[in-house]
């Protein structure tokens, strides 16, 4: 196998077990809002590397699989997971390379549009105010999935010398 080949099996292995973890800490140990939202880190990861086609069947996918546990709110997720994964997938026709400063402010960006989608997407009886829920709620689990995904990069040395 050349170095692409095992980069991609890598990258590929990371997003599955963020899919696991993100399940994991959520439903297993009962953590909910407490936990990180890994799904969406390593939809982000995926959709990067993937078809606009793929991005989006991945953000659906993703988004069911976190609606099953949404009874009030149940599309909601399918939605903003899908616009997360299609914007993420044209972001690399956008973007070119992965820099120190690119990572952390994708994640970022995508967390928050995953955060104020699924607001708008839900309905006016289950939310709470935008304030609270999209911009406060929003920002501050924004800046912890783009802290957990800049320690990642740097745990796997995504960065090489940069």
């Amino acid at each position: 196998m050349n170095e692409l080949d095992v980069r991609t099996v890598l990258l590929w292995i990371v997003v599955v077990l963020l899919f696991v973890v993100h399940f994991v800490l959520h439903i297993g140990f009962s953590y909910g809002r407490g936990a990180p939202d890994l799904l969406t880190l390593g939809l982000l990861i995926a959709a990067r590397e993937t078809s606009l086609g793929r991005a989006s069947v991945l953000g659906l996918s993703t988004g069911l699989l976190e609606d099953a546990m949404s009874v009030l709110a149940f599309g909601a997720n399918s939605i903003a997971m899908t616009i997360v994964a299609v914007g993420g997938a044209i972001t690399r026709d956008l973007f070119v390379g992965d820099s120190r400063h690119f990572l952390p402010a994708y994640v970022f960006v995508g967390k928050w549009t995953r955060d104020l989608v699924h607001w708008i997407g839900m309905g006016s009886e289950v939310r709470q105010p935008f304030v609270e829920q999209a911009v406060l709620q929003g920002a501050i689990g924004s800046v912890y999935v783009a802290g957990i995904a800049l320690v990642m990069s740097w745990v796997l040395g995504a960065w090489g010398e940069a």
